[in-house]
Parts: C-alpha cells; sequence; structure tokens
C-alpha cells in the first residue's frame, strides 16, 4: 500500500497540524475577564487551570510526532483565538480564509494569514463579505468532497464564494442545511454534530442532522457511531481524529467513548472545562490539521 498526504482528510494520521496555545490566545486571567461575557463562554475560564489543561491536550497531539506549527498572539484577537480551526480552510492547493460569521473574531483570518504566509504556505482564495464561512462548518467527507454547513455562522453567498474556489479544481462541495437549534448567539457547527473518524465510521448527533445529508452518509458507506442527548452539551460529538480510528475527545462522555470502542476506536481523553466546554470548542476547534497520511 501506498502512504502518501493529503490535506483532505479528516481522518488520516496527523502528518501536520497547526494550534494556537492558552498563553498565545487566553494571554492572562485580565485578558479572559475582559472578553468572556460578550463571546457568550458558559463561565469564565481559570487562566491556570486552563494551561494544564492545555500541556495535558498538546502532550496528546505530539504523541503522533506530528509537526506541529502554532500560531502566535496577536493583539488585535481575543480568547476566542484558540479555536483556530474556525479561521481557515486547508486544501492542497492552499489555504482559504474565512470570514467569520462571529462578528467579534472577525479579525481573525487577517491574524491568521500573516502566520500562514510566515511559514510559507500558499494563501489560495479568501472569502468575502457579505459572505461568511467559519472551519468549524467545514468537514472533508472523502478527498474530493466537502461538506459544509449552513449555519449562523456560514451563509450561502460564502458557501456559493467556496464553490466558486473549489468547484473548478473538482472539489465536489455538499450544503448541509443545519436547524436554527438554541439561535444566531450559539456555537452551533457542523462538526458539532459531526465527526469523521475513519473512512467509513464517524461520530453524529442525529436529531440535528438532516435526514438527507444522514442518508448521504449510509451511502458512501459510513458506519454512525451515535452520540446520546444527555452527551451532546458535553461535546461528545466533538471528536479529534489523530488517525483512523484513533481518537482524542473531551472527558465525561463515557456513552460515546464506549460506543467508539465497540467499533475498533482508540479513544484519549483530556480534561477540557476551561479550554473546551466553557467556550464550547472541542478538540476538533482547538486544532487546524494541515496535512496527513492516507
Amino acid at each position: 500500500m501506498t502512504i502518501r498526504a493529503t490535506n483532505h482528510s479528516e481522518y488520516g494520521k496527523i502528518k501536520s497540524v497547526f494550534i494556537k496555545p492558552t498563553e498565545a490566545s487566553f494571554i492572562n486571567q485580565n485578558f479572559i475577564s475582559k472578553y468572556w461575557k460578550s463571546l457568550n463562554y458558559l463561565k469564565e475560564p481559570d487562566y491556570e487551570s486552563a494551561l494544564i489543561e492545555y500541556q495535558s491536550f498538546e502532550k496528546l497531539l505530539r504523541s503522533t510526532n506530528a509537526e506541529i506549527f502554532k500560531f502566535e498572539g496577536n493583539e488585535k484577537v481575543n480568547i476566542d483565538s484558540i479555536y483556530c480551526r474556525d479561521a481557515s480552510i486547508i486544501t492542497n492547493w492552499g489555504v482559504i480564509l474565512c470570514n467569520m460569521g462571529k462578528v467579534e473574531r472577525s479579525s481573525e483570518p487577517n491574524a491568521a494569514s500573516e502566520i500562514y504566509i510566515k511559514n510559507n504556505f500558499e494563501i489560495l482564495g479568501r472569502i468575502e463579505s457579505p459572505g461568511t464561512i467559519e472551519g468549524g462548518d467545514v468537514a472533508w467527507i472523502d478527498e474530493t468532497t466537502l461538506a459544509i454547513g449552513r449555519t449562523y455562522r456560514t451563509n450561502e453567498n460564502g458557501i456559493r464564494q467556496l464553490k466558486g474556489i473549489l468547484n473548478p479544481l473538482g472539489i465536489h462541495v455538499i450544503q448541509v442545511d443545519l436547524p436554527h437549534y438554541k439561535g444566531p448567539s450559539d456555537v452551533f457547527h457542523l462538526m458539532s454534530v459531526l465527526s469523521p473518524v475513519d473512512k467509513d465510521l464517524a461520530v453524529v448527533y442525529s436529531p440535528l442532522l438532516p435526514i438527507s445529508f444522514r442518508d448521504n452518509l449510509i451511502s458512501r458507506g459510513y458506519e454512525l457511531v451515535e452520540v446520546p442527548e444527555i452527551e451532546f452539551e458535553s461535546m461528545g460529538c466533538n471528536v479529534l481524529a489523530l488517525g483512523p480510528r484513533d481518537c482524542i475527545m473531551v472527558e465525561g462522555n463515557p456513552i460515546t467513548k464506549e460506543r467508539l470502542e465497540a467499533a475498533g476506536a482508540k479513544v484519549r481523553t483530556y480534561k477540557g472545562q476551561e479550554i473546551s466546554v466553557k467556550g464550547g470548542g472541542g478538540p476538533t476547534c482547538l486544532t487546524r490539521p494541515i496535512s496527513r497520511f492516507v
């Protein structure tokens, strides 16, 4: 079997990834206090506890021997920048910079762009206003199929722009229309209800998935690991694949963990009260994978 790298995978073994550690995003307790309420965090994160949690999370990432790039601190962004997936989309031809649906995060794509350029990444394109897209709404289903959630953070104009960039390159973009759920102020992305963890295995929360998209996954040969209602709010559906059926998730979701293990997956957990639960961003949100082996 030939092993090669692609940027079009959510489940191959991670080759390279960007992260934004706590000290570069949360900065200090005063900085957290300045932003957490206006950003709709559940509670104010504790900076010292967040540092410890992030160290454990990063240790799990480093166990893969992946090349880890880091976004640097930037005075123009706020604590939400720890969820570094959202500012960009990665393709084999370069980076697509998003335009954030959450206005308070509007400066993040430009800040990320500076780091990409500094590290010699090509910029393929950019989503321009009035279009909006956030990276948490975007997931590779296979190497030529990209699913994108139509949510309060990602609008029709942004999706049209993304199709205009990717369709000529042979990429099929599937629009997934998600429900109102808790409304515009809530963190509700496509990857809140979908986490591919192998070419034929995905963690899903079916009550909030459109029937047509769920059927599409099944028709493609996906087995679905169903997250129970009791574990949806605790981020049971936000699962990061380090490799095929090798996953990281926030601790405190034992039913989903057991179902993943029954499907043959290895599951590692981290304590994420400060860096994940309070801000609504799990392990997929905390990372911007670049390249994976398939």
